[in-house]
């Protein structure tokens, strides 16, 4: 019998041996519905995390030291938000109980760029972050010689003093050299691009624009762009807004992501579409996105809420169409608050998804363009108009924000695939995680590690019943966080388990094109 042993023991160190031991993962994910979006994998099977990566997808068995069992749940990629203003603790905490791994601030942008990263690295992040450089508060620094204020603070300065209206201002050649430098600064302390926001400058000069795009072919990064024009009225028509940014695009080779198309577009989507679709024919670098959502977000005192004709520029919008904490403004209340507290968020419904199937489908144009991805455009949380801090949690029930800073992705699940079979769930996988990465990895070495469930990628991953996935935030209770997702996986550790977020971990990691 001892003889027998050691010779059992001999044997088990041979390479035949040990290649028939099961190898121990840091975590399996077992039985599964595994879908990858690029490679077409959908189908059962069993997945094994070493450290931040997939190691192994298989069919055999997997032992681990953490083991999930995924027996009826899809076994997916983590969504990554391209569009993502809410860059606190708490807003990406949120979004992790949307599915969502990575949420980057590429739009709007921010400035300065270093000072951005240090920030969230020391206070610490539950899903990864990134940014572009704000082109907008650099060309403020520049113009008006005053530290960078928040966007909120932009709007409030403005209406507070009798100077310039950064707004209108178009910038002489010198300032546009100036403001150039700045941009340049921010994309060598590794901005993932430049952010935008043109619409809310319309008054910058076509020369600084078009100068702005050459940077951004020079360091071969994409512009993330808000259309100078918001309007279904001409001249200064949202068709002209894309016009703009095609012809820039196809003059100077930059890549250019048009922000939000739903709501640029507003009612002209049946125009611009097929304007955009040939430009990208033509060989335009031009990639798209859209918010499942017929209402938009942002400051009362902006430029778009501003002329003699902004209504009709908005299809005949009332007052009464603008919700503060889900209450209609009557027309008082807002001239009030435009006059006296212009940095005050309000939502702007300018589609009736709910009760008109026409605007549905002008909304379903943008969310269903080939080839285009599903952003949030979230922002972040307040309490009595107040922002809330980024370590707050739970999320009190009273919080304000849109309610697409909690539910954009699952309810594009739940919309689009589920109750309508608009499109397809792998198809579907593809708008809210690989078309991101696919974006941005041009630019970006990191992304292209980043929405796929492969061998050798990324660890993030989200795991959920798409039976029972579906968004729960609404606009008069914006604070309610999505359900159906078991696991939310963020660089191999699980952030979300069993449904319940653990605030005990915080495994986000900066997205950046360089490392200064």
């Amino acid at each position: 019998m001892l003889k027998h042993l050691s010779l059992c023991l001999a044997l088990a160190g041979t390479p035949a041996a040990l290649a028939q031991t099961p190898e121990a993962y840091d975590l399996v994910i077992l039985d599964g519905r595994v879908i990858d979006p690029e490679t077409g994998l959908d189908a059962v099977r069993n997945v094994g995390l070493r450290g931040d990566e997939i190691a192994r997808i298989t069919t055999d068995p997997l032992e681990g030291e953490q083991v999930i069992h995924a027996s009826g749940l899809v076994v997916a990629p983590g969504f990554i938000d391209l569009h993502a203003h809410g860059q606190t603790l708490l807003a990406g905490r949120v979004q992790a109980l949307d599915g969502v791994t990575t949420a980057l601030e590429l739009e709007a942008g921010v400035y300065p760029v270093a000072e951005y990263y240090a920030d969230a690295a020391e206070e610490g992040r539950a899903i990864h972050y990134g940014a572009s450089v704000d082109w907008m508060r650099a060309r403020n620094v520049e113009l008006l010689g005053y530290e960078p204020l928040s966007f909120r603070e932009e709007i409030e300065h403005n209406h507070s003093n009798n100077g310039p209206d950064w707004r209108h201002m178009p910038a002489s050649a010198d300032q546009t050299t100036d403001i150039l430098t700045r941009v340049r600064e921010g994309l060598d302390e590794g901005a993932l691009g430049v952010g935008v926001l043109l619409g809310y400058v319309p008054g910058s000069g076509r020369q600084e624009y078009y100068a702005l795009h050459e940077v951004a072919a020079s360091y071969d990064v994409p512009t993330f762009t808000h259309a100078r024009y918001l309007s279904n009225v001409e001249p200064d028509s949202s068709m002209e807004g894309f016009q703009e940014m095609i012809a820039v695009s196809a003059a100077t080779g930059a890549d250019l992501h048009i922000s939000h198309l739903n709501s640029i577009s507003l009612r002209d989507i049946d125009l611009i579409r097929p304007m955009i679709e040939d430009a990208q024919a033509h060989g335009v670098n031009i990639t798209v996105e859209a918010y499942p959502y017929g209402a938009g977000s942002t400051s009362i005192g902006a430029a778009l809420f501003e002329g003699a004709d902004w209504q009709a520029r908005f299809g005949g919008i009332e007052k009464s169409d603008f919700t503060l904490a889900g209450e209609p403004l009557s027309n008082a209340e807002f001239d009030r608050l435009q006059a006296e507290e212009p940095g005050t968020t309000i939502v702007v419904h300018f589609l009736d998804v709910e009760n008109d199937p026409a605007d549905r489908d002008i909304l379903s144009q943008s969310i269903l363009f080939p080839g285009g991805a599903i952003a949030s455009d979230g922002g972040t949380w307040r309490l009595n108009g107040e922002e809330l801090p980024g370590d707050s949690w739970p999320l009190p029930a009273e919080a304000d924000s849109h309610p697409r800073s909690a539910g954009t992705f699952s309810r594009f699940l739940r919309q689009y695939v589920r109750e309508s079979d608009a499109i397809s769930l792998s198809d579907a996988l593809a708008k809210t995680s690989l078309i991101p990465a696919q974006i941005l990895e041009d630019a970006v070495p990191q992304m292209r590690r980043k929405g796929r469930l492969q061998e050798g990628m990324d660890a993030d991953i989200v795991i959920f019943d798409p039976a029972t996935v579906s968004d729960q935030a609404t606009y008069e209770t914006p604070a309610r966080t999505s359900t159906g997702y078991a696991y939310v996986i963020v660089g191999g550790t699980p952030l979300v388990r069993d449904g319940e977020l653990d605030t005990s971990v915080l495994p986000g990691r900066p997205i950046r094109r360089v490392t200064p």
